[in-house]
């Protein structure tokens, strides 16, 4: 199911200049031609603009990765992974970020009515450029059937993959399947009906989807045959906690499939950063990326994901200066007291999940290496770089203090290494900005690499297929599977012949393990909240200055107010006003 007419190419610049475009058009005086309707049966004139049709709600959807940050977040933030503590002053927003962290969120917080919008927003940009492609006349634009029914199964799978966001942060929502001509949203659907709508657009559009090998140079940003298997593997991965029923078999199978080729050919990178260097559009392991480039969008390169997550002057270290200074939106939980005493509990602490297996070659301090390389994937200690006057120097804090970066969260200000301050309050109204380890997933080069911002986002690793799949067969009690599977990719992390490798029988496994394993290689992918609440441990645990909640209903967001306000038909969810 080739096609010729390469979307990807033109994916990052045209879908955003449209959009960009439309936008400009609503701002009219009164007495000239308003602009800010477009009428499909006008627009649709050429196979481009069916194409720009197409990739609209693609933009939209990369955006909606991080969505301003809150969509990261709430994944992040409220789990045992990241924190957005008050650090002097600075992050304090009004409390929003301990809310999150402390599961004390309600309908008033903004977040709760601007994830719910930013998502059906996409659900809305891909029905309707789904009901404009399936009233066209291929012939008319030089294209074949099976092109068509190739950009609707995209789009179908695509706004599938909103539905499932959207039904693992809210549970009860509603499905809308047309938009044109309508005027008021819909009843909600039951957690089932949900489910199994998912399900039937997912296998209903494998068949019609195309794989990898079938577009060839043009894969990178479109829907596959393997990409809405995969989002079925979330699905049944998750249903014990969406329904209540146990589809880890079903989970198996797929996952199975997937790694077997039967929807294209997939295979492992060698190394742990290739996923996401400057060329894992290419990678032969990325299932689903979203393309990005410097001169184009580069989402997860903003402030609602990893440009934040730093030390304010961390570009001074990474020798990029395109765009200004970090910021300290996003660091890891801490593992240590203010004494560097390690924390007694067993979640969170995710630098020192990491020193588990000290020979991790992700624990080098990150380094760019030149010609578009790296290594280390963490900022910690001290960060040395040589100035603009060619003298060396050491990253400092916007108070004027130098930086040592550590496992910790308190007032250090001065504090040199291996000395404890006599503050020793820790916790998310007390911090600086030594305070915490940064992690660096995708690479910042200096800003002479032709490759400084070129990392494609990726959204779906065969890696993630492993990992499953080593769940599933753990929970049937086959840990020598589970072991083999996750030591299939862990294996990239150590030496050659490290023990830090599974035991072959699977001995060392345990839930803990297995879900701090997640947490290593899934590290700030916006994933470890729905890993937590399916070992049973989101609500229930403790972790740094984080009780237990009082009861499940934190497991789903409320629906903010200001959507409530909007549909009357829609119900609050259980446990919240």
């Amino acid at each position: 199911m080739t096609t010729d007419m390469k979307p990807n190419k033109i994916f990052t610049g045209l879908s955003l200049t449209l959009f960009t475009t439309l936008l400009m058009g609503s701002c009219t005086k009164l007495d000239e031609t308003p602009y800010d309707k477009v009428i499909a049966s006008e627009f649709l004139q050429t196979k481009d603009d069916v194409v720009r049709d197409f990739l609209r709600p693609f933009e939209h959807a990369y955006w909606s990765i991080q969505g301003n940050g809150e969509l990261f977040y709430l994944n992040e933030d409220a789990s045992d992974e990241l924190m957005t503590p008050s650090r002097e002053g600075d992050w304090f927003d009004g409390g929003t970020y301990q809310r999150v962290h402390y599961h004390t969120w309600t309908s008033q917080d903004g977040f709760t009515s601007s994830a719910w919008n930013a998502l059906y927003q996409g659900v809305d940009f891909a029905t309707n450029s789904l009901e404009d492609i399936e009233k066209i006349d291929p012939v008319k634009f030089d294209m074949t059937e099976a092109e068509k029914e190739d950009f609707a199964a995209e789009l179908r799978t695509l706004r599938a993959w909103f539905y499932l966001r959207l039904f693992d942060y809210y549970r009860n929502i509603e499905i809308i399947t047309k938009v044109q001509g309508e005027s008021q949203g819909q009843p909600q659907s039951t957690p089932q009906e949900t489910f199994n709508f998912i399900e039937k657009e997912l296998k209903d559009a494998i068949p019609k989807l195309p794989t990898r090998q079938d577009l060839g140079e043009n894969a990178l940003g479109r829907w596959t045959k393997a990409g809405a298997a995969a989002l079925l593997v979330r699905l049944y991965l998750n249903a014990e906690v969406y329904i209540g029923q146990d589809k880890f078999s079903e989970c198996a199978q797929l996952c199975q499939d997937i790694i077997d080729g039967k929807y294209g050919s997939y295979t492992l990178e060698d190394t742990w950063d290739a996923p996401f260097a400057w060329d894992n559009g290419e990678s032969p392991e990325n299932i689903f990326a979203f393309p990005s480039s410097f001169g184009y969008t580069h989402w997860q390169y903003t402030s609602g994901m990893y440009w934040w997550m730093g030390p304010y002057n961390a570009p001074d270290y990474f020798g990029f200066t395109d765009w200004g200074q970090m910021n300290t939106r996003y660091a890891l939980q801490p593992g240590r007291d203010v004494d560097s005493v390690e924390y007694p509990f067993q979640l969170g602490k995710p630098f020192i999940k990491f020193q588990k297996y000290p020979d991790d070659l992700r624990l080098k301090k990150y380094k760019n290496l030149g010609n578009s390389r790296r290594e280390g994937m963490f900022l910690y200690g001290y960060l040395t770089y040589t100035n603009e006057n060619g003298q060396p120097d050491t990253v400092r804090s916007t108070r004027g203090y130098t930086l040592f970066c550590r496992d910790q969260v308190g007032h250090f200000f001065y504090t040199p290494p291996g000395k404890a301050p006599s503050d020793k309050e820790s916790n998310m109204n007390h911090a600086d900005q030594n305070s915490g380890v940064w992690p660096v997933k995708y690479p910042y080069y200096p800003s002479g690499d032709d490759h400084k911002i070129s990392s494609a986002y990726a959204e779906i690793r065969l890696a993630e297929i492993y990992y499953s799949l080593a769940e599933c067969k753990y929970r049937t009690g086959d840990k020598a599977g589970a072991a083999a599977l996750l030591n299939a990719v862990r294996k990239r992390n150590y030496p050659a012949g490290s023990s830090s490798l599974y035991k072959a029988d699977g001995s060392q496994l345990t839930d803990q393990e297995m879900l701090d394993e997640w947490g290593r290689e899934f590290l700030v992918e916006g994933r470890r909240r729905i890993d937590m609440i399916r070992w049973g441990v989101f609500t229930t645990g403790t972790w740094w200055d984080k009780k237990p909640d009082a009861d499940k209903h934190t497991e789903i967001f409320p629906i903010g107010i200001d959507v409530l306000n909007i549909n009357p038909q829609l119900k609050q969810n259980p446990g919240y006003n």
